[in-house]
């Protein structure tokens, strides 16, 4: 059914009172928001909420201020319930909001922003230490540098045995003698069960697990596929993230 929400803070609005009868020939509900419950909008309205106030912020006490900060307070009361009402689900918001933060934040998945699989190059374990600098300074597709390289399983080179950061190659420099880096092989700082996520979760949500880690601070989530969990199907890197406009809460 066809409702009306009608906001007048006098009541008297001409153009209001001028469609009142086409709306009522349309058998439309009429919900007047007004500031004077004694007045033509309210006495021709099916419902009539009260917005007055005391005095309007305004010096004169003429300029709508404070009114129409209470109009919109009630406005969004109305409209939350609706939405709670109506069952509205975070993506039937989306289709509505298409564009900007909102509809970043509703729409965007993980898929959408990692550096796919098929432009990283994996390291094997045996990788050495020269070897996994290059990688963790190389870029890809014009994304500069990753700041991460994913390890290769012996077993079965396809699939993923562990992750490096720039921050997993500090901690093991920092545990190893400078004579003995040369012996240092990718398996060895690589972080065998690094915390994932799948193509279809939101970036939103990417973004809130990286910041939330208690474990240690994240800059790259491997990408898995849901039923394989060491099938690497890209990173999701923070950087991306942000340019995106992705921010902090």
């Amino acid at each position: 059914d066809d409702v009306a929400l009608l906001l007048s803070n006098s009541g008297e609005t001409e153009e209001l009172l001028a469609i009142l009868p086409h709306l009522r020939r349309r058998g439309t509900a009429l919900i007047a928001l007004v500031g004077r419950l004694e007045s033509s909008l309210a006495n021709g309205s099916d419902v009539v909420l009260d917005s007055s106030v005391d005095r309007e912020v305004c010096p004169l006490n003429l300029a709508p201020t404070a009114s129409t900060a209470v109009a919109m307070a009630i406005g969004d009361a109305l409209a939350a319930v609706w939405m709670e009402r109506a069952g509205i689900s975070p993506e039937d918001f989306a289709i509505n909001h298409p564009a900007g933060s909102l509809g970043r934040q509703l729409t965007l998945t993980v898929a959408d922003l990692m550096v796919p699989a098929t432009a990283l190059d994996g390291l094997s374990p045996e990788a050495p230490l020269a070897e996994v600098i290059g990688r963790l300074t190389e870029g890809s597709n014009g994304k500069g540098s990753l700041g991460a390289a994913w390890v290769r399983a012996s077993a079965n080179p396809e699939l993923m045995a562990g992750l490096i950061t720039d921050g997993d190659l500090r901690r093991t420099l920092q545990q190893h003698d400078p004579a003995s880096w040369a012996t240092i092989r990718a398996d060895a700082m690589a972080t065998a069960d690094p915390i994932t996520v799948t193509p279809q979760t939101l970036a939103v949500a990417a973004l809130e697990l990286m910041e939330r880690n208690p474990r240690k601070a994240i800059s790259v989530l491997p990408v898995v596929e849901p039923s394989q969990p060491h099938q690497l199907l890209g990173l999701l890197r923070l950087h991306d993230l942000v340019q995106a406009g992705f921010t902090s809460t």
